[in-house]
Order: structure tokens, then sequence, then C-alpha cells
């Protein structure tokens, strides 16, 4: 029996549950845009609140999957992908697709655009001038096929319910829902034909989840979503209680992962999480013996420069410069107003409410605030101090890139806001807490 979409919403939002029928009339309504942006919104406040029971979350899973296109792969190697949570400074995608495709797997990632303070793998694609980042279907089938790696964000036809409702979750304050963030990462993996997944589930300041425990149940619905739906999947807790990366933002992103392909940046956690998990990618794919050969594989792999060659083919075969990695900064454009933001005293970097750093960034006009708001793909942050790391007149709590004055300016107050200086030694947590693979 149908309901209206005003039913549906009504129903979860007295707690009941919903049957995968009206999941999938929902989802098809929204498809077709018989559902409004302001229904959707509102039913993605009632899953926030009232939450989704595992059928329910595998019923909305599959159904925005099958809102478009699901593709199937004829290739000599496993079609592998990774997908973060989200973070400040994450740009191991920008690393780990080239490298698993130089060791043997196939990688067609379908990235997102930023979420909230977060950015997105797309964005930063996005500052590559001609790199086209929605291909049709057959460029991305091709790309993939012949480079091994192809990174691209939601066609018109890989789960369009999904990309709509990204959108609006991200202007609604619905981000952080467990059941919203488990069917909108996997409809999109699952559309891809993939034949195993690993997500960098992320805890921390930075993080949608600020904590362990949370992140945790994140994961456990993930991974138990994505094998229950015939996804081989596993899951790494990594820390977000500082930026990943000391570069945060779209063109400075894109930077820094150039010069760390290219060997002329290893920042100590950004490699060992980029290594760990591009290993969990070619265990999955049955492409290494053990978890010492898959990261020996992928250490060789990016210090060989196997890696930064599977990056610069795939930017060219997808409209890209042929000489980025060489000459990105002729290419990746650069904000007027570049200066250090100096903390207050010197000292010791003790924490960092890393959420506020991609709140700077955003402000900036690095992210968005509206799903319509255009980026600024050259303003940011580099050289962010990390935690334990000394900052005084020398060693300034940050680069701010930024379009004006004012603007830089208001982002070396966030910037100042957000570190608190000590005098006591300090160090990170561990970059890599727990995996968590499927229940037998």
């Amino acid at each position: 029996m149908s309901l209206l979409p005003q039913e549906i919403i009504r129903r979860k939002r007295d707690g009941g549950a919903l049957d995968a029928e009206h999941i999938e009339q929902f989802i098809e309504g929204l498809t077709a845009g018989r559902v409004t942006e302001g229904q959707a919104a509102s039913f993605a406040m009632a899953i926030f609140f009232q939450g989704l029971t595992v059928p329910e979350r595998v019923a909305l899973t599959r159904a925005m999957m099958n809102s478009g296109t699901v593709l199937t792969w004829d290739l000599p190697g496993p079609v592998l992908d990774k997908h973060s949570t989200g973070g400040v400074g994450d740009t191991v995608s920008l690393a780990l697709g080239p490298a698993v495709a130089a060791c043997g797997g196939y990688v067609p990632m379908i990235s997102g655009r930023g979420l909230g303070h977060t950015g997105g793998t797309l964005d930063k694609f996005d500052s590559i001038p001609g790199y086209v980042t929605q291909p049709d279907l057959d460029t991305f089938r091709r790309v993939t096929r012949e480079v091994g790696c192809a990174i691209i964000g939601q066609t018109a036809d890989l789960a369009p319910a999904d990309k709509r409702l990204y959108a609006i979750r991200d202007v609604t304050a619905t981000v952080e829902s467990i059941d919203l963030i488990t069917a909108s990462i996997l409809s999109k993996k699952l559309s891809a034909g993939l034949q195993g997944l690993v997500m960098d589930v992320k805890f921390g300041s930075g993080a949608f989840m600020d904590n362990a425990k949370d992140a945790r149940k994140l994961a456990e619905s993930l991974v138990l979503v994505a094998n229950g739906a015939g996804l081989p999947t596993s899951a790494l807790l990594t820390d977000m209680n500082e930026p990943l990366a000391s570069a945060a933002g779209n063109a400075v992103e894109m930077a820094y992962a150039v010069e760390y392909l290219t060997g002329r940046r290893r920042e100590k956690r950004f490699h060992e999480v980029t290594v760990e998990l591009s290993a969990e990618m070619l265990l999955l794919g049955k492409l290494a013996a053990g978890i010492e050969d898959a990261r020996a594989k992928i250490e060789q792999a990016i210090s060989s420069g196997k890696a930064a060659e599977v990056f610069q083919r795939m930017v060219s075969a997808l409209g890209g410069p042929a000489d980025v990695l060489d000459n990105h900064r002729k290419h990746l454009q650069a904000a007027p107003v570049i200066k250090p933001v100096h903390a207050e005293r010197s000292g010791i970097v003790q924490k960092v409410a890393t959420r506020d750093v991609g709140v700077a960034v955003v402000a900036l006009g690095g992210g968005r605030t509206r799903p319509q708001d255009r980026i600024d793909h050259a303003v940011g942050l580099t050289y962010l101090a990390a935690i334990g790391e000394t900052v005084d007149a020398s060693r300034p709590l940050a680069i701010v890139h930024a379009r004006s004055e004012a603007a830089a300016e208001a982002a070396a107050r966030a910037v100042r806001a957000a570190y608190h200086i000590g005098n006591a030694r300090a160090g990170s947590g561990p970059s890599i807490l727990e995996r968590i693979g499927a229940k037998a």
C-alpha cells in the first residue's frame, strides 16, 4: 500500500518502523522530483532523531543504490575502493587510489563534495584545471580500465537519490546520523560494482563522531550492512583530533598530495594512515599474502614513483594537464593574500579544536554553507602545527591563504582560538586505533 510522502515522514517522526516498500516509494519520489526538498529535509531529520533498524538501513541503502545505474566490471584485477567519513586535511584518497592501482587493483572511486566542516575529494580535484570530475559512464569505465584508477563525482546515473539527499543533509544539520551516513556511503559504493571496500571511520575533534565509541558504532553499521549486501568490507578507526595533513583547503591539499607522491613531503601520520588503508584494500582484493606483504607493496608503489605515475595518467586521461606532477604550482590557483598566523604566546601545542580549523576554511570560501555555493579553490590553510610541536616567532600555527586581508584576519583569529598552547610536553595518539572486520 502506498503512502503520501508526509505520511511516511509522520510514521518515522513518531518512531514507527518503515516497510521496505515505503522507503523505496519515498526514494523513488525523491529521484523523480515528486518529493520536495522540504520533505526530504524532514525525512532526514526524522531519521536523525528516531533512527533506523538494520532492515530499514538495508532497505534505504538498496533503494538509493537502485535509483540509478548499477555498474558491472570485466577487469583482470579486483575492483576496490576506500571511503572516509571525513575530516580536516584528509587528503588520503588522492594518494591511495593511484597506489592501489599501481599494485594491480582497479579503483573506480566515486567521491563526494565537502560536507559540513570537512573537505570533499571532488572539490580538490576541481582545483585542477581541465580535470572532468563528472564524466560520462563510458569515460569512467575507460579510464578505470586503462589507468587502473579514476576518481570522479557522482554522475546523474549513479545513486541520484543519494546525490540529492547528500546536498540537503549538508545544510540541515543531519550530517551526523549513523543511519544516513551508512546508506549514503554504501549506496554509492554498491552502485559502483565493487568487490572490496575499506572504510576509514574517523573519530576526534575534527570528525563527525567525536569519540571512538560512536565511531565504532558507525564502523560496525557500515561493515554489517555492506557485507550483508554482498560487498566484502572492513573498517579502520583513525584519529582526527588534529588535521591529518598539514594542509586544509582544495588547491593546497592537491599540492600537498602531489608533493607526497613525488617524495618531496612525507609526514608521519598521513603516511601511516595512507599505507594502512591501502594495504587493507590489497588484502580484500587478494593482492597480498598478508598485512606485512601488503604494506611492503604499497610502500614500494609510493617510493618508486609508480603511484605518482598512475596519478599523472589519471589526471591526463580526465582532461587535466600532462605536467601536473612537475608544475603543479603553475596550474593550481594561488590566493592573493598569504600570511602566517602566529600564536599569542610561544609554547607547545597541547590540543586542537580540529572542527574549528575546518570551519575556518569554509569561512574563507573553501567550503559551502548552501548547496549552490561556489567554492574558492585557492583558499585554505597550510603548515598547520601538529600536537606536540613548539610554536614561536619562527614557527607559526599555520599559513593562511585568503582572498582578502579581512578574510585572512578572520581566519587567523579562528585558528588561534582552535589551538591550545601550553608548556607541558604533548603528543598525538595512535593514528589508527583498531580494525573492524566482518563477523563470521
